[in-house]
């Protein structure tokens, strides 16, 4: 009798979670993955965006045979793949040091917070015109600097295939730092200042509490980050069409903006789809190794 009345209560909140669900469920089916869906149908047809797909031709891996000896989509995803490594280094990196310099509680800080934290409250397209005027060959600061080293020196940083990469990489950092800062931030808050008295009558420095204790309780906080970094550089697009229209010559392409010039530039919407699809495989299969190498490292240290 009471395993029946529990099973029966068990059921009660299963369907009441499902309502309380369902509505987010609709929307995440209906514009999230039937669009997924979509794009992998479109894929399969020589299709230009005009009229229905299923009206054009179907060449079934054609669009995808065509993809693999496309240099101007290998070009975008290793820069992609840049992106990610920049991101996880370097946006990780300086939002731990920012994080920890925060934490100190020293005076000032909540100025300095909103000071570091503005980059990420300017709109993209404020950032990409900005940081345009900064980079302009003849009147811009860096030039200005620049000249200042070195009279003889003139740079086109936009506008130079060696340079124009790291140039908007540096931008992508600057803007996206104080997101992780304030996400590490917020880990370090859970953890209890109690430790950190214990390993400081223990005797421990600085560096030892950092590396030993705070390193190792931020890891989940970390991983986060770092799966957040990776999805938004193999999906990123609006500061590189900003800054550079994937210029010069494709040397700053991403897949993003690649597929945009395939579908809006030359409609070619079912080669685009094709780019798409694979955007979404290759998220995949980055974040399945990813996720697979945090795993195992977990379960050796366990």
């Amino acid at each position: 009798m009471f395993l029946t009345q529990q099973k029966t209560q068990w059921l009660k909140n299963g369907i009441t979670i499902f309502l309380f669900l369902l509505p987010a469920l609709v929307v995440y089916f209906t514009y999230t993955l039937s669009g997924i869906f979509r794009t992998f149908y479109y894929s399969f047809f020589d299709w230009s965006g005009i009229g229905p797909a299923s009206a054009s031709t179907n060449i079934g891996f054609g669009n995808y045979a065509r993809l693999m000896q496309d240099s101007g989509f290998w070009h975008g995803l290793q820069n992609n793949i840049l992106l990610v490594i920049v991101s996880i280094v370097f946006q990780l990196g300086f939002g731990m040091i920012l994080a920890l310099i925060l934490n100190t509680g020293f005076k000032g800080v909540k100025a300095l917070r909103t000071i570091y934290f503005m980059p990420l409250l300017l709109s993209t397209v404020a950032t990409g015109t900005i940081w345009n005027l900064l980079y302009t060959p003849y009147s811009g600061l860096f030039n200005g600097l620049l000249k200042f080293i070195s009279p003889d020196k003139d740079l086109s940083w936009l506008g130079s295939e060696d340079v124009v990469m790291f140039a908007v990489l540096f931008v992508i950092c600057w803007q996206y730092t104080p997101q992780y800062m304030i996400l590490i931030r917020a880990g370090m808050t859970g953890i209890s200042e109690e430790l950190y008295e214990a390993a400081t009558i223990d005797g421990a420095n600085k560096w030892q509490q950092f590396w030993n204790m705070t390193f190792p309780l931020l890891a989940n906080t970390l991983k986060t980050s770092a799966v957040l970094s990776i999805v938004g550089s193999l999906k990123y697009f609006d500061l590189i069409w900003i800054m550079t229209l994937g210029g010069p010559n494709g040397y700053s392409d991403l897949m993003a903006t690649f597929m945009y010039k395939k579908a809006f530039n030359e409609d070619r919407m079912g080669y685009a789809s094709t780019v798409a699809s694979c955007m979404v495989l290759v998220s995949f299969v980055v974040i399945g190794i990813f996720q697979f190498m945090t795993r195992s490292k977990e379960e050796t240290s366990a």
